[in-house]
């Protein structure tokens, strides 16, 4: 037995580690001694360990870790004396929070973040995603072996407090529409390893007090689910949004308004102090290691959590002054029913993020206006008094832009080949925007990818006797074939003709597999409505 931070731990042999992740069991190795890491610790010193850090709370909000100078916030950071710094802001009582928890519940959280169960439910979860190598080249594949050989000395410097993450590698990505460069932060697999299991055994403690208005990244929502919400709110007259556009929010995360958020809810200080060793992780660009005073890096499994932990506030502003709002991430949505009501919640919203949480709102890409000319997670609406759900037209042109892509690779292969690469891209956007109910677009664009293809034809036959050839052979007579042969307009005009539309029609496009996005779009309705209301019989 040993102390750690106040309390008696047994210590974790290496045969307790052996079936976390497919080790050889060791006979005699500690197996007996306790079933879990959690059952090992004693814990008649909770309650003089708590009084303690209640003591210490009213005097600091932060301690210094001796270890390496990383200042950690306690759980009550936040406000003294009677009244909490949440009802001073005005922190709302609409959504229902967690009962409170009994003192020291959540103080030992490190040790069911390493236990057995839950690094294996973690490891499962980064194999399956895969996922790009950090500064240190390992993939996934290597990592079982490093785990077998390494895993037992870094889950004691996990216990212990010691574990230092590992720099992330920089990677620019461009924005959509071209709009720059977004900056990623790939962490090593070890440290994804390590970031998931964190995020599993911090999420129930966090999500049941988010707001209901708050729909990305946790379990049971979707974008779907903030869709729909959104258009419910025009339909009852709340005919303008304010459209909030946080300005490089995951690279102004202020790191010290964070952590007292996450010390709110979190009492182990050995989470706490590893949650911000991984937000001031060095970042690696083209090998030069910089400092990060800020931000969270995208790229890590624990990096959309703390954006929730962090617009929490926001949430729970909102909610306190009765609006009705959307969020998803850091896009939000607030819906009102006049212009000036509109303008005068943008004011006050600027200055509630920039005082109490350090953000800064674009006010570029912000706006107050109708909601039919915005774009809310890749729709709009009509402007009908029962809005109808569209695709954005910027979401179309992405479409359009990524398939002219493929189709460019394509002019040396056969077009077989070419809807093969298709069919995932189309499946999926349909998919996304299933819940579109303007059908206008998946019709354009299904004429628009049926000539593309044809254009594509024409090309690959150059000659104008290879081209009489293949027409003929698709079914044209031969005078017809020949004149359009001949044809003195270019591959685009000939493909929307009608000898190409003739000889190519979409029943052939159907046999190589192509799909239809309007048939896409109809088939993924019924199934959902036969998922809600059943079979329907039709009785004669």
């Amino acid at each position: 037995m040993r102390r750690v931070y106040g309390m008696k731990v047994a210590r974790l042999t290496l045969g307790d580690l052996s079936p976390c992740l497919g080790l050889p069991a060791l006979r005699g190795v500690g197996m007996g001694r306790q079933k879990s890491a959690e059952a090992g610790v004693v814990g008649p010193t909770d309650e003089g360990l708590n009084v303690k850090r209640r003591r210490e709370a009213g005097l600091s909000m932060v301690t210094r870790d001796a270890d390496d100078g990383v200042e950690t916030p306690h759980a009550r950071s936040e406000g003294s004396g009677r009244k909490p710094r949440e009802q001073e802001t005005g922190a709302s009582s609409t959504t229902a929070r967690p009962q409170p928890s009994q003192p020291g519940a959540n103080a030992r959280l490190m040790e069911r973040i390493v236990s057995r169960e839950n690094m294996m439910a973690a490891y499962r979860r980064v194999m399956a995603n895969k996922g790009a190598a950090g500064i240190d080249r390992m993939t996934v594949e290597q990592l079982p072996p490093y785990l077998k050989e390494r895993w037992p000395r870094i889950r004691e410097e996990l216990l212990a407090g010691r574990y230092r993450p590992a720099p992330v590698r920089g990677v620019e990505i461009p924005k959509p529409g071209g709009k720059g460069m977004r900056q990623l932060g790939i962490p090593t697999v070890l440290d994804r390893l390590i970031q998931q299991a964190m995020h599993q055994v911090l999420m129930p403690v966090f999500d049941p007090g988010f707001s209901e208005s708050s729909y990305g990244f946790r379990p049971g929502r979707s974008a779907h689910d903030a869709v729909l919400a959104a258009r419910s709110h025009m339909a009852v007259g709340r005919r303008f949004v304010v459209d909030l556009d946080l300005e490089k929010f995951f690279d102004r995360v202020n790191h010290d308004v964070l952590m007292a958020r996450v010390a709110r809810q979190v009492e182990d200080t050995r989470v706490l102090r590893l949650i911000r060793r991984y937000l001031q992780a060095g970042l690696m660009t083209g090998g030069l290691m910089t400092a990060r005073r800020e931000g969270t890096p995208q790229g890590g499994p624990l990096s959309p959590l703390l954006s929730n932990i962090l617009l929490d506030d926001l949430d729970k502003e909102l909610e306190r002054r009765g609006h009705a709002f959307c969020r998803y991430a850091d896009d939000c949505n607030i819906y009102v029913r006049t212009r000036r009501a509109g303008e005068r919640v943008m004011a006050s919203i600027t200055r509630f993020l920039a005082e109490r949480l350090r953000l800064r709102v674009n006010a570029a890409k912000s706006a107050v206006d109708r909601p039919w000319t915005r774009t809310f997670l890749g729709y709009t609406v009509t402007a009908h008094k029962q809005p109808r759900l569209r695709v954005a037209a910027n979401s179309a042109d992405r479409l359009r832009s990524k398939l002219r892509t493929v189709l460019r690779q394509g002019r040396g292969r056969s077009l077989a080949r070419t809807v093969e690469d298709l069919v995932p891209i189309l499946r999926g956007w349909i998919a996304y925007f299933r819940l579109a109910e303007a059908k206008g677009v998946f019709e354009d664009f299904d004429g628009w990818m049926r000539r593309k293809l044809r254009c594509l034809l024409w090309r690959q036959w150059k000659r104008p006797r290879t081209r009489a050839k293949r027409l003929m052979q698709s079914g044209l007579d031969e005078a017809r074939a020949w004149t359009s042969a001949y044809s003195g307009h270019g591959p685009w005009w000939n493909a929307g003709a009608s000898h190409m539309n003739d000889a190519f029609r979409k029943s052939f496009f159907d046999h190589l597999g192509l799909p239809s996005l309007l048939d896409e779009h109809r088939r993924l309705n019924y199934a959902s409505r036969t998922a809600v209301y059943g079979t329907v019989r039709t009785v004669v």
